[in-house]
C-alpha cells in the first residue's frame, strides 16, 4: 500500500502522477488537485481546465478573472 502525499491515507488503489519529472502519489483525484492544480491569481479557486495565462505568467480560471485583475488595482 502506498501513502497519499496530501492526506496521509494508506490505500491499496493509490496512483502516481508525474509532473515536471517528479512523481507524486495520491489516493484520490481530490488530493491530486489540491496538491498540483494551480490557483487562480484572482479568485483563488483551483484551475482544473485550460484556464488562461497573462503576459506575466499568472494563471486564471477564466477570462472574467483575467479581466478583473485589471479592475482590482
Amino acid at each position: 500500500m502506498d501513502t497519499c502525499e496530501t492526506c496521509g491515507n494508506e490505500y491499496d488503489r493509490s496512483f502516481d502522477v508525474v509532473m515536471a519529472g517528479v512523481t507524486h502519489t495520491f489516493d484520490s483525484f481530490e488530493c491530486a488537485i489540491h496538491a498540483l492544480a494551480p490557483e487562480c491569481a484572482h479568485c483563488g479557486c483551483r484551475v482544473l481546465g485550460h484556464g488562461t495565462e497573462d503576459d506575466s505568467g499568472k494563471i486564471f480560471c477564466c477570462s472574467h478573472c483575467a479581466d478583473a485583475k485589471d479592475r482590482d488595482h
